[in-house]
């Protein structure tokens, strides 16, 4: 357990914070700043946001003696990731009159809206609660947005673990009334009583937490990189229980090799959903009374599994559970990837996904995506979900109603831009980085588009354009863009330069090794070049660019 009289400032300001409420109203009426108080730039975090700036313009601003241009991320919380048709439309409206206009679709199958001004923030916030959404714990030091599988015709059990997500992340959400007092009712409202919060008490957790479920064969929501990976067990077509995990993690710091990324490993099984809720309630307590509040680079439930050991961790779950958890059971994923355009569930229902380049919704040359969606939504025959891969199903649609959304995905070049897509480019993930993450070293969302038509030549030069190889990157190497764990990963070092790993496996259950250090545009083409000829002429049948480049990795160690 962390020292007390060693804490770090941010445990200070959440324990003071007056449950996360701190001096955020004093700090929103502020007008002569777009920032608001230090402090509260943590508490904000635990109702959904950051405060962010446009770091394209920093060096304008400076030269012209004004402030940074600071703007708000605000993030939904959306378990399962799923919207009505109605919700939708709302939140185009919402992203139209109070952010960039740009909607994001997230790595964890949620929705966030990027350059929302401070005096605009409640009433986007307040508009969301027209709409029933929220952002209550989308980030901050508390569980996050609980994923699950997303594609309700990849098993006839997906409203099961749909539904599961919901509970979970319903038990944890913190007990604080703050987010409503703040921005929705305009009042104080504390009630001590109501507000005890068993699970977070007035600490909250160390870190963020992050949960998902997946059902086998798809590894669709790449679960083994939560802190608590959840993997539904199916027999003779019922879920019988669910393996439970632990410890994934994919942040780590340059420079720094007490930090890494890290896949959750089994604790067990168990086989009803009610022991289920226990064990993950009991988990995160664990890490909360156990994790590392000195250090933030080190305090993800990850490390504190490494420091306690496996069956340490288990032992003290296992404890305050009051039952013992089973030997986790035999399970096996095929594949880790969303099933675009049309497929068809159990119940004759129609899904159709369309792919989203790192989740941009917005309108373009090639297709008016923004417009064309807010028209299908408009006809009412649809729900929106998403998917941990960043794209976007349109779910739900009933034998009749086919036609019509067919036509829409045709008339704004949805359904082409989706067919046309290369196999590298489809399964590409990148995270927000420049211009906004305060983070970023270099770019992501903006550079990967360019990156990738720029490696197609280089793949049909080897006749290798059909292959489904994962390529992911991030800014930086906090991971939110899990390249870690793809077959190609890049992470940010210096704007322009990126460290270039491989050999990840193509189904989520290996990590990548960092092959070159801090290379440029010209050495990343060469050498994928080098790479993709070794790769034809020394694999095996039907290996995988993945596993030929880890085998290969071994050869040259």
């Amino acid at each position: 357990m962390t020292d007390k009289n060693n804490l770090s400032p941010v445990e200070r300001i959440k324990t003071g914070s007056n449950g996360l409420r701190g001096t955020l109203k004093e700090s929103l009426l502020d007008d002569f700043t777009g920032a608001i108080r230090e402090d509260d730039q943590t508490l904000i975090k635990f109702h959904g946001m950051y405060q962010q700036d446009d770091r394209d313009r920093r060096e304008e601003r400076v030269a012209k003696k004004l402030e940074w241009l600071y703007s708000y991320m605000i993030r939904l919380r959306l378990p399962g990731g799923f919207l009505t048709s109605e919700q939708w439309a709302g939140l185009h409206e919402i992203a139209e009159n109070h952010s960039t206009g740009v909607i994001k679709i997230t790595t964890r199958q949620t929705i966030q809206l990027h350059g929302i001004l401070k005096s605009h923030v409640k009433p986007t916030i307040q508009n969301f609660n027209l709409q029933h959404l929220d952002s209550i714990a989308a980030c901050g030091d508390v569980n996050r947005n609980v994923t699950c599988t997303s594609n309700p015709s990849e098993s006839p059990l997906h409203q099961v673990v749909y539904e599961l997500a919901g509970k979970i992340s319903e038990m944890c959400l913190p007990k604080t009334k703050s987010y409503y007092d703040l921005w929705i009712d305009d009042e104080l409202l504390i009630d001590r009583k109501t507000e005890e919060d068993p699970l977070y008490q007035d600490r909250y957790l160390p870190r963020k937490l992050k949960i998902g479920i997946a059902i086998p064969p798809n590894n669709d929501v790449d679960v083994f990189i939560n802190d608590i990976a959840l993997i539904a067990i199916v027999e003779n077509d019922r879920i019988v229980g669910y393996n439970i995990a632990a410890g994934g993690g994919l942040g780590a710091t340059h420079g720094n090799d007490a930090t890494y990324a890290r896949l959750a490993s089994l604790l067990g099984f168990v086989d009803t959903e009610e022991k289920l809720l226990k064990a993950v309630h009991e988990i995160i307590t664990v890490q909360r009374d156990f994790g590392n509040r000195s250090d933030r680079k080190l305090s993800r439930l990850k490390y504190t599994i490494d420091q306690l050991g496996i069956e340490g961790y288990r032992n003290e779950v296992e404890k305050r559970c009051g039952f013992a958890l089973e030997p986790a059971r035999e399970f096996k994923f095929e594949q880790r990837k969303d099933r675009y355009g049309w497929t068809r569930n159990h119940e004759g229902k129609w899904f159709y996904t369309l792919f989203v380049e790192h989740g941009r919704v917005l309108d373009i040359e090639e297709y008016s995506l923004k417009s064309g969606l807010l028209k299908i939504a408009k006809t009412g025959n649809v729900n929106f979900r998403f998917t941990c891969n960043q794209n976007l199903i349109l779910s739900d649609i009933r034998e009749e109603d086919k036609a019509e959304i067919e036509t829409l995905l045709k008339e704004h070049g949805i359904s082409d831009y989706t067919e046309k897509a290369s196999a590298l480019r489809k399964n590409s993930v990148a995270c927000v980085a420049l211009n906004t993450c305060s983070l970023a070293l270099a770019e992501g969302q903006r550079y990967l588009p360019v990156l990738v038509t720029k490696i197609e030549p280089v793949l049909e030069k080897y006749g290798l354009q059909d292959e489904d190889i994962t390529i992911r990157m991030t800014g930086c190497p906090n991971g939110c863009g899990r390249s870690p764990n793809a077959e190609i990963g890049f992470v940010g070092t210096a704007y322009g330069k990126y460290n270039l790993h491989i050999g990840g496996d193509r189904l989520g259950m290996r990590l990548n090794t960092k092959f070159k250090e801090n290379i440029g545009e010209e050495e990343i083409l060469q050498t994928l070049d080098e790479l993709f000829g070794i790769y034809l002429k020394g694999r095996h049948s039907k290996e995988t660019f993945g596993d030929f480049s880890y085998r290969y990795l071994q050869t040259i160690q």
